[in-house]
């Protein structure tokens, strides 16, 4: 991606419905992590994102004249605790919060999942677990397991970081409650070998963190215009076509009434730079999702393959940049 292009695809604009204003934070994810060497080299990456699936296939080749063992991760996005922001997590349940998986020649792999917890940058994992608290800061077992724990305690950790005090009603009257404040570092490990001279097809998925908000940041007064839409055409290529279709819709619709909605995807592409040479073969398909959204997005000789499908391919590639995406979806009838 030397050279940046706008990749906006267009679709026909329907009548949209009125919605409350709302916005959820997204995180980053992105590809495995693999120590550094001149042995092992990436000799094709495909890459496929939706909002509802992120899944890469690679093969790797050693290039050496000797059998290579290593370790290959695969980092979460770091979970940081706040009460007062709505963040897009796909499985609150689990500690596998993005559904990761992962095969090797066909074969699962169990990794090995390594979670750290940091307040104030200082680790306090084994507080946490000498307390019998969850180590996921979202959802209610965490909360729960701190309303049990002596109050010297709480008051201690409140001190250092590590929970704070959040008051609400949960039907019985305004109340403090103590809630985590810490930050969750999960990464899924594992060894893996590259005998001298073999291919290895190595491929993982996970549900993406997706991002969004009600009607249309970069709309200002009617038009598209302003800082937002200036930081967004920098972020995602905007162009003038995509501009274009979006003043469209917004002249179209009822006063006070938005078109769109936003969704936002980050990958992190930047980890594929970590290898003997740059990418033999890349590929990107992006999937918008729906035949009537519109996407934007940064890319070099990208195509339409399908109805909400689009395709770039590069050679001897050296991911510089990661990938930040934009869709703008019909808001759903309320």
């Amino acid at each position: 991606m030397r050279k940046l292009l706008a990749a906006a695809f267009l679709s026909t604009w329907l009548p949209a419905f009125a919605l409350a204003n709302d916005t959820s934070a997204h995180f980053a994810a992105g590809g495995l992590i693999f120590v550094r060497t001149d042995s092992v080299s990436m000799e094709s990456e495909d890459l496929y994102i939706s909002p509802s699936e992120v899944r890469v296939a690679y093969k790797f080749r050693n290039i050496s004249d000797v059998d290579v063992e290593s370790v290959v991760a695969f980092p979460m996005p770091d979970i940081t605790a706040d009460p007062h922001s709505e963040v897009s997590i796909p499985d609150m349940a689990s500690d596998n919060f993005l559904d990761f998986t992962v095969t090797v020649d066909g074969k699962p792999i169990e990794p090995t999942l390594d979670q750290r917890v940091f307040a104030a940058e200082v680790d306090v994992t084994d507080e946490l677990k000498a307390a019998g608290i969850p180590l996921f800061p979202y959802g209610d077992a965490a909360e729960q397991a701190l309303s049990k724990m002596a109050q010297d305690k709480l008051d201690d950790w409140v001190s250092r970081g590590i929970v704070m005090i959040d008051t609400y009603d949960v039907g019985e009257g305004m109340k403090d409650h103590y809630v985590p404040s810490w930050t969750l570092k999960s990464t899924y490990w594992w060894k893996m070998s590259f005998p001298k001279g073999q291919e290895i097809d190595v491929r993982h998925s996970y549900k993406p963190s997706v991002g969004g908000t009600v009607g249309l940041t970069f709309v200002t007064d009617g038009a598209v215009q302003g800082e937002q839409r200036d930081l967004y055409r920098q972020k995602y290529c905007m162009d003038a076509a995509f501009e274009k279709a979006v003043q469209k819709a917004v002249h179209a619709a009822e006063e006070n009434v938005t078109p769109y909605v936003e969704n936002w995807i980050s990958y992190v592409l930047t980890t594929g730079g970590n290898w003997a040479t740059n990418i033999g073969t890349f590929k990107l398909t992006i999937d918008k999702g729906k035949p009537d959204s519109l996407v934007s997005f940064c890319g070099e000789g990208v195509k339409k393959t399908g109805p909400t499908t689009f395709e770039m391919t590069a050679e001897d590639f050296y991911p510089e940049k990661d990938i930040e995406i934009l869709i703008l979806d019909k808001p759903a009838a309320q």
